[in-house]
């Protein structure tokens, strides 16, 4: 009986120093540390940069590693839409990111910027952009009427979005698209926008000055 005991007692101490020293190699030693981020799916944003921000210490074990926080840091730049991260044992942080696609062009305190989908400021567009330009009151990512044209913008075919030369939106309700052979196609608001989009396509084979989709039920061409 005794040895059993003592048998039972020397495995339960076995087991737990095993235990005890895969957590230390897992959670303190730097073992399984951090030696590598790999960075992925940028073209504009340099992959340095993106380490810069990842802010996570050579050695730092891996497992400890706060996944989401990296990510909110990453996704925090400018350029990116965004971002996901991820372990590679034993010691890879791979970060791959997602870069916001320049969709217009604003005209903002005597500067011409691209702005993606949302409305969010890209840098300077430089003289070989060719993008729409978009004409709001108040160029910015909080502004109803920046974000109606950009959805409209977002929503067109490429063959359709390649010909538009402006939007402009007065207010969210009033989109207006101009080609860039100078006909106008009267949108509306950013509702039922794909469907608007693929009637406009149908209509664009139809000479007419201008084309009014606002009721994609009823359409009107002049």
């Amino acid at each position: 009986m005794r040895a059993t005991i003592w048998r039972v007692g020397l495995a339960t101490l076995l087991t737990g120093g095993v235990v005890g020293a895969a957590t230390w190699l897992v959670f303190f030693s730097s073992v399984l540390g951090v030696r590598d981020v790999q960075v992925s799916g940028g073209v504009r944003v340099p992959p340095d940069e993106v380490r810069r921000v990842v802010g996570v210490a050579p050695g730092t074990p891996l497992a400890r590693v706060d996944l989401e926080e990296v990510r909110r840091r990453v996704a925090a730049l400018t350029q990116v839409e965004s971002a996901r991260v991820d372990r590679a044992w034993p010691g890879t942080l791979q970060v791959s990111v997602v870069e916001r696609t320049p969709l217009a062009v604003a005209r903002v305190a005597g500067r011409t910027v691209t702005v993606d989908r949302y409305g969010v400021f890209l840098g300077d567009a430089g003289a070989a952009v060719r993008l729409p330009l978009l004409r709001v009151q108040r160029p910015a990512p909080d502004d109803l009427a920046t974000r109606s044209a950009l959805a409209v913008l977002a929503a067109l075919p490429e063959g359709v979005k390649a010909r538009v030369g402006e939007v402009a939106a007065p207010s969210p309700g009033s989109v207006t698209l101009r080609l860039s052979d100078s006909r106008t196609v009267r949108w509306g608001d950013a509702e039922r926008s794909e469907e608007k989009a693929r009637v406009l396509q149908r209509l664009l084979r139809t000479p007419a000055r201008s084309y009014d989709v606002s009721s994609p039920d009823v359409v009107t061409v002049k």
